[in-house]
This record gives C-alpha cells, sequence and structure tokens, in this order.
C-alpha cells in the first residue's frame, strides 16, 4: 500500500475536512442546478407541450421572433397548410392577463387551441380548462365559474401543471380565445403554429416570412428564458470552476508535504504511473465521498424544498453534476501531481548532487 492510501487511514481529519468541502460545493451546485431546472419548466414547459415537430413564429421587422411579438394571419397559416409535405398545422394563440375565480385572482396565461392537440383544451366556448396551479391559486374545482377579462367560463377540467412565463395555463377554444384577444385589444391572430410533416422548412418559412424552430430551439424566443437561464448556468459553471481549483489546490500541498516520502518510493523501485494511479486512486475516494455526501443532502432537501420552491429532482439535476464534479475534482487533483512525477530518488537518499 502506497503513501497516498496510506494517508486515507491515517490522516481522517485531513480528509473529512476536504470531504466536507467538497460535499458543500456539491450541495451548492446541485441545489442550484435542481431550482435551475424548476424555473425553466415554471418558463417554458407549456411550450413543450406544444404539439408539432416545429413551433412557427412570426418576427416583427428584422429582428428575432418572440412569442410576445408573434402575430399568424389566416394568410400565412394558409400558405403553411397547404405546403408540400405539411401533415398538420395548428394555430394557437397566447395571451397573457388575470383571471378571477371562487378564492383568488392571479396572472395566466391563456392559450387557444382545438382539443386534442397536445395541451388539452376544452370542446364548448363556455368552458376553460385550468392547471393545477392555477386552480390552487384561483380557489377553482370542476364546475365553477371562472372570470377572465370580463368573461366567465365554467371550469370543465383540471390538466397538468403547465406554466408559459411563469404564469399558469388556463385552455379555451380558439373562438374563446379570439373574442378575448379583441377585447384586450388584440387582434385575434394566432401567435404561433404547430406544424408537423416534413415539408422544406426553410422554403416554406422564407415565402411565409416566419421562422420554424424545433420547440427546444423556440425557447429561445421567450426573453425571460434566456436571462434567466443564462444568469443560473453562469453560476452553476463558476461553482464548477471552484470546485476544480479548491481540489487541486488541496491535493497540491498534500503532495508537496509527502514529496519526501514519495522520492523514497522511487528510490526503492516504485514506478512513477503506480505512483501517480496512487495518488489519483486517493483523490478519487475523497471525491466519491464528498460529491455523495452532497448529492444525498441535495436529494434530501430538493424533497422537502419542493413544494415551497420550484425546484426539480432528477437525475439531470443530481446525477449530472455529479460526474462532472468528480472529472473536474480529478482534473484538479492531476495538475497537482507534479510532485510526484518530478520527485528525485537521489534526495531521498540523502545526496547533495
Amino acid at each position: 500500500m502506497y503513501v497516498a492510501w496510506r494517508d486515507l487511514r491515517f490522516a481522517r481529519g485531513r480528509f473529512a475536512l476536504i470531504g466536507a468541502v467538497v460535499a458543500l460545493i456539491t450541495l451548492l451546485v446541485g441545489f442550484l442546478s435542481g431550482l435551475t431546472g424548476g424555473l425553466a419548466a415554471q418558463n417554458v414547459s407549456a411550450v413543450l407541450a406544444l404539439p408539432g415537430d416545429r413551433l412557427v413564429l412570426k418576427p416583427v421587422g428584422t429582428g428575432a421572433p418572440t412569442f410576445a411579438d408573434s402575430s399568424i394571419d389566416g394568410d400565412t397559416i394558409s400558405a403553411w397548410r397547404n405546403a408540400p409535405g405539411v401533415d398538420r398545422v395548428v394555430p394557437i394563440g397566447i395571451r397573457q392577463t388575470r383571471a378571477e375565480g371562487p378564492e383568488g385572482t392571479g396572472a395566466v396565461a391563456v392559450f387557444g387551441l382545438d382539443a386534442g392537440h397536445g395541451v388539452p383544451a376544452p370542446r364548448r366556448a363556455d368552458e376553460i380548462i385550468v392547471s393545477v396551479s392555477a386552480a390552487t391559486a384561483l380557489g377553482a374545482a370542476v364546475g365553477d365559474r371562472v372570470s377572465v377579462a370580463g368573461s366567465a367560463f365554467t371550469v370543465s377540467a383540471i390538466q397538468d401543471d403547465l406554466s408559459y412565463s411563469h404564469t399558469p395555463v388556463l385552455s379555451l377554444t380558439p373562438d374563446a380565445w379570439l373574442a378575448l384577444d379583441e377585447r384586450l385589444g388584440g387582434t385575434g391572430s394566432a401567435t404561433v403554429l404547430a406544424v408537423s410533416g416534413s415539408p422544406a422548412w426553410d422554403a416554406v418559412a422564407a415565402d411565409t416570412g416566419t421562422v420554424a424552430s424545433t420547440p427546444l430551439a423556440s425557447l429561445s424566443a421567450l426573453p425571460t428564458f434566456r436571462s434567466e437561464i443564462g444568469s443560473l448556468a453562469l453560476m452553476i459553471t463558476m461553482l464548477f470552476g471552484v470546485s476544480a481549483l479548491v481540489v487541486g489546490a488541496f491535493f497540491t500541498v498534500w503532495t508537496m508535504q509527502r514529496a519526501g516520502d514519495v522520492a523514497v518510493l522511487k528510490a526503492l523501485g516504485a514506478s512513477t504511473p503506480a505512483l501517480v494511479r496512487d495518488a489519483l486512486g486517493q483523490a478519487l475516494v475523497v471525491l466519491l465521498v464528498g460529491v455523495g455526501a452532497g448529492i444525498g443532502l441535495t436529494a434530501a432537501l430538493g424533497a422537502l424544498a419542493g413544494g415551497a420552491l420550484p425546484f426539480v429532482l432528477s437525475p439531470l439535476t443530481t446525477l449530472a453534476p455529479a460526474v462532472v464534479m468528480i472529472a473536474l475534482g480529478l482534473v484538479g487533483a492531476a495538475v497537482s501531481l507534479g510532485a510526484v512525477t518530478k520527485s528525485d530518488p537521489l534526495t531521498a537518499l540523502g545526496s547533495t548532487r
């Protein structure tokens, strides 16, 4: 057993310290990742639930299209429907406003589309479907009346908890949504088209003055999503960098402290690759214990905070950050191995050369 592995047995205090630091950094990264996932879901879950292979938006002027500005008229809808290779076109109207229920009011996003196309929609103009969070905020149940922009609708169902730009989704029929949009000063034109099929996407988009993107790529058309996720992703990246620096600095100091012992081992015939594996194995054990503890704390706290915070507990927000933390920690530890590879056996044997 080499020096690094013996340290694991005898220097428990130092390993407990670096393990605790790694666990805390992992907790920060994991919790921030879960919060990022929760905020993203509150921002875009309704967009990702829209049917179709591509979502079509119409830009204003020469700028990039956004859901807030897009307005698609009947001629554009007809052009997409008549394009070769198009199987289905679903016009969808989106309007943010306020709604009033039996026990409360709140901001909502009202979607207008035909029933049977991904996002649940009512079949009658006097009915409305509300999401779980909207039903909670408005105190509404099936059969209750909900008022939106001066019009009352009967709740026909409570759908999955879909959100759009951090507002819960309500669904109306296209005719009811058109009347609502006109009352709020809009034109009644669709906001986005959900298109299915295999047309020449770029050619049809160029002919109609629209932009066709996959549902995932279209998320950039939500300005709040870009700014919010960009800021959180930057913080996560910085935490990853801090973790690599902390682990690298710790093992650099530790490796320098045992440089003499390493030189003795080399003088006795230990190969440099074997000593490198020894040191990296030590770092891997510390990282596995620290990261494992941090992910366990993240899972426990995330489960407790799930009801109060928009937190997503999934492999993407736990296992993925854990793997990255371990990889970066090993990179930081590998950088510190100069003392191992450059240790002079003659120094350990007392040579003055």
